[in-house]
């Protein structure tokens, strides 16, 4: 994790490593300005005379956390066809842990203890219709997601030059696996065919099979109501199979297949229709992030989750938050990604 750094007058400078920032330290030129995360202010130096590198924030929203990331971007050329590959030089990397559940919890015993207290006020006329809320209204525990990301977007800037911003617009687009032939020819036959549909039902069905709970194991997409029999490739109508229990069903009906497991078929046919709670908060939020980030005046750029993990797994990156941030957008190569042991 890069330290960052500020000049004399508090303004921010490019960040450096951790054994630089120790040097300057013990030499007497710098100044601890915070210790979490740790900034130091070098004495010596003003902004107008350092040269700066393009620094970029970079977020993966999430339901439960966040994970941003401070790259520097880079760009290469191809010796051979001549092309640019963007890539992006890892600097930190943060967490941001949510508390919409406490939020939300918190707000439902207030509820509750209002509605009990106002129950013995039998003079009081009832009211229902007093309240308005203003456009753009998110509940406490969806603004708060919002609200901490920006404040920590912010908090960046202050210490480091950032001159753009990458996050994820959606996780999964829902109307298109709802109903993929709305861009069938992008979605089915582009690069990212698949990613978007595999991440989701991973996601569902707790990356598993649906049929005998089997888990670290190659998993199938699976039609519960078979193609052979008119199934549809709508998203209510996938789960994940390994591959024995998708050659076993074949094209039998789902409940001919689970007929000595009733509860199975009721899990899994109620399980198909349940729509995903996490996935849900984070499409509530999105134009909320995304038109508060643009704000902040510097350039954004918006991806989607499955283009997140299509470079993640082209990289050969571990899945974490950060690292996922890390991952968004158009990104080519990825550079001192490892976190110290």
């Amino acid at each position: 994790m890069s330290v960052f750094v500020l000049d004399r007058s508090g303004l921010p400078l490019m960040p450096c490593s951790e054994k630089r920032a120790r040097k300057l330290l013990a030499a007497g030129r710098a100044r601890v300005h915070r210790l979490v995360p740790f900034v130091i202010r070098l004495m010596d130096r003003h902004a107008d005379s350092c040269a700066f590198q393009p620094l970029r924030i970079k977020l993966d929203p999430g339901s439960k956390a966040t994970g941003l990331a401070l790259v520097r971007d880079t760009e290469t050329v191809e010796s051979g066809t001549g092309e640019i590959q963007r890539g992006a030089a890892v600097l930190s990397l943060l967490d941001l842990v949510h508390r919409g559940r406490q939020i939300s919890e918190a707000l439902t015993a207030r509820r509750s203890m209002r509605r009990r207290r106002r129950g013995n006020l039998r003079y009081r006329a009832p009211r229902f219709l007093n309240r308005t809320r203003k456009a753009g209204w998110l509940a406490p525990s969806l603004q708060h997601r919002v609200d901490t990301t920006l404040a920590w977007v912010t908090r960046i800037r202050r210490w480091a030059p950032v001159t753009a911003i990458s996050s994820e617009l959606v996780r999964f687009d829902m109307q298109a696996l709802e109903n993929p032939e709305i861009s069938g020819i992008e979605y089915q036959q582009g690069t990212l065919a698949g990613y978007e549909v595999r991440e989701y039902l991973l996601e569902k069905w707790g990356r598993k099979c649906a049929y005998c709970d089997a888990s670290g194991v190659p998993l199938q997409i699976e039609h519960l109501h078979a193609r052979a029999r008119g199934g549809s490739n709508r998203i209510s109508n996938l789960a994940l199979a390994c591959g024995l229990c998708n050659r076993k069903k074949a094209a039998l009906p789902l409940e001919v297949f689970l007929s000595k497991d009733s509860k199975r078929l009721a899990r899994i046919q109620a399980q198909a229709k349940r729509p995903l709670k996490d996935a849900a908060a984070v499409n509530a939020t999105r134009w909320a992030l995304t038109n508060a980030l643009k704000a902040t005046g510097l350039p954004v750029e918006l991806a989607s989750g499955g283009r997140t993990k299509y470079n993640r797994s082209q990289l050969g990156v571990p899945k974490t938050h950060a690292l996922d941030a890390a991952c968004v957008g158009s990104v080519d190569a990825i550079k001192a990604w490892r976190k110290p042991t």
